[in-house]
């Protein structure tokens, strides 16, 4: 087979493949057979049924788009294996000679996967905050955790509505008149100052008591997610039908029984604080891991095709629509409900998205540049973690790795995780002790993306 390369630009290449006669008339041999496989022809066993009667009960046109598919996908793989070509897009293909007898000849067109130039991804240099913890800090945390264990009680009759007193209301909104959807509650629990209502709307409670009616004026903002409503003005008849405040316990002895158990609040404090000290270690972990391998990554050189990105920005945009289900809400519906489309949405992922395709072609290359290999125990431990985080049974995740062909992209997912454990290791934490420290466990770090 004689393949050449020819380019088309920085990233897309075609490549000219001529297959000889020979080898042609083999592959379109295999070809048939395995279209008589595929079918049940009456008189003939699977397999056996000869290229005449094939086309005579298939059709002409099927049987040589088989033969010529197969012919091309073998050739396109050979191909690419020769010239160590790793393509990113399907290949758009232009059949040149595919006569009986004659070479068969066609052209492939690609774009490959670019090239990276490494800089310096070995003894890099961060420094690994130290993990403190104040005493302002165990405060705040006991502050949230007396708020946690709060109680709401009703107000002293007469108690007049004040900012973060709940107000349990009745309401029903008329715009021109007329009732609109969702416009009506009832028993609906109303923090004031929450901002939770249309600006304006809580502002206009302060002041009453239970039992008290009130019409609310209101004007919907200009970019409210419900068009028909934007700008409109709203009136909304309310009544109070209760006032109710938050009851906080004294933080003392009896609290720590409590909330945790604890005998005294000094041991609450200091559980408080061992919680604390082992966040903020995580965090001084995850923050050096990140530094580092974002040096690794910036000090490399790449020119990214667009379609790489194109392709990450959707993968993360269907995998938020995924997350939007798992809370009842459709991709569309967050569109409207925060005034956007998608090409806006598109746009604001492709920073991240750029920045993540850069981050695995970088790891690759230290992957290869390291001769870093993936064997199947590699392969089985990320299974088996896979299946822990879905609450599923390692077997028939394997099942499905396998169903769908995604082998390889486990094998390049894993080389990945352990090229980065690889610049982890080799790093310098400037702010290290003589003492050994231990190394660090690391996901692969991705670019921040929008939240949904």
């Amino acid at each position: 087979m004689n393949v050449t390369v020819n380019e088309v630009d920085q990233h897309k290449v075609t490549l000219h493949i001529e297959v000889p006669a020979a080898e042609a008339k083999k592959g379109a041999a295999a070809a048939v057979k395995n279209l008589a496989n595929k079918v049940n022809i009456p008189g003939f066993r699977k397999g056996k049924a000869p290229r005449m009667i094939l086309e005579s009960f298939l059709g002409k046109d099927v049987v040589k788009e088989e033969i010529k598919e197969a012919i091309i996908t073998k050739a396109y793989n050979d191909a690419l294996k020769e010239k160590d070509i790793v393509p990113v897009t399907d290949p758009d293909i232009k059949v040149i000679e595919e006569e009986k007898g004659k070479d068969f000849v066609f052209d492939a067109t690609l774009t490959k996967k670019p090239e990276v130039k490494l800089g310096e991804y070995k003894g890099i240099k961060a420094a690994r905050e130290v993990a403190e913890v104040t005493d302002e800090q165990v405060a705040a945390e006991l502050a949230k955790l007396q708020k946690a264990h709060s109680k709401l009680v009703v107000a002293p009759e007469g108690t007049e509505l004040a900012k973060d007193d709940f107000a349990i209301i009745d309401f029903k909104g008329t715009v021109d008149g007329e009732a609109f959807e969702g416009g009506e509650g009832k028993s609906y629990p109303l923090q004031i100052g929450s901002g939770s209502f249309i600006p304006g709307f809580e502002d206009q409670l302060i002041g009453l008591k239970a039992g008290d009616e009130k019409d609310v004026k209101v004007t919907f903002p200009e970019d409210y997610f419900e068009k028909k409503l934007a700008g409109k003005e709203a009136v909304f008849a309310v009544k109070v039908n209760d006032v109710k405040r938050s009851e906080v316990p004294a933080i003392d002895d009896e609290f720590a029984k409590e909330a945790g158990k604890f005998d005294t609040l000094d041991a609450l404090k200091e559980d408080i604080r061992k919680r604390l000290e082992s966040q903020a270690h995580f965090q001084a972990v995850e923050k050096f891991n990140s530094d580092v391998l974002k040096a690794a990554v910036d000090n490399a050189e790449v020119d990214i095709p667009d379609v790489m990105v194109d392709t990450k920005v959707d993968q993360m945009i269907d995998e938020m629509s995924m997350r939007l289900e798992t809370q009842n809400m459709s991709l569309d519906d967050y569109l409207k409900y925060t005034n956007t489309d998608m090409d806006k949405l598109k746009e604001q992922y492709r920073q991240p998205a750029s920045e993540n395709v850069k981050m695995d072609l970088v790891l690759e290359a230290v992957a290869k540049a390291e001769n870093i290999e993936v064997k199947d125990i590699d392969l089985q431990a990320e299974i088996f973690t896979m299946a822990q985080n879905f609450g599923a049974d390692p077997k028939e995740v394997y099942k499905i790795i396998i169903k769908e062909r995604r082998v390889p992209m486990l094998i390049q997912s894993v080389g990945r995780k352990k090229a980065a454990s690889f610049i982890l290791k080799n790093a310098v934490d400037t702010n290290a002790k003589e003492e050994k420290t231990e190394e660090p466990q690391v996901e692969q770090v991705k670019a921040e993306e929008p939240e949904a």
